[in-house]
């Protein structure tokens, strides 16, 4: 059988989640169960079960008590895979809550390169009438119309 890989959490919204989730012992103990249930190991071990309840005839057909712990074991495994999505939720939770303070922060961020692009825009331009200006003799009444607009 292959080995278990562990995956490693990066985003560190995740990682405190997880930190917080590892703190509750009936967390942990949920958390094992649903990987344990929801493994290619769980189904070769019930097979095996299954078969050997039958063949070796622990109970005669139409297997009653074989068909009774089945549906009791399918209401736990349903309320584990409850459980689990109910951790699946909570971590898109936090991934949401953390790309939008992500995008609120770009946002500002876009906002001041906006109000920086503007403000070198008009220095610019006023570089532009300033040259134009000077080439034409009259500087003066461009740095005293320059020195006025940068006053106001």
């Amino acid at each position: 059988m292959a080995t278990k890989q562990k995956i490693e959490l990066v985003n560190p919204a995740l990682v405190e989640h997880a930190r917080d989730r590892q703190q509750s012992f009936e967390n942990r103990i949920a958390d094992r169960i649903t990987a344990f249930s929801g493994s290619m190991r769980f189904v070769y071990i019930h097979a095996i079960w299954f078969t050997c309840w039958i063949a070796f005839g622990v109970e005669a057909y139409p297997y009653g008590l074989l068909t009774m712990i089945v549906s009791l074991e399918a209401i736990f495994l349903s309320t584990f895979v409850m459980i689990s999505q109910n951790r699946a939720d909570a971590k898109r939770e936090v991934l949401a809550n953390q790309q939008w303070a992500t995008v609120k922060d770009e946002d500002g961020q876009n906002q001041e390169l906006l109000r920086l692009s503007r403000q070198i825009l008009d220095l610019t331009q006023q570089v532009h009438q300033y040259a134009a200006a000077r080439s034409k003799g009259d500087a003066s009444s461009v740095t005293a119309t320059s020195t006025d607009d940068a006053a106001a």
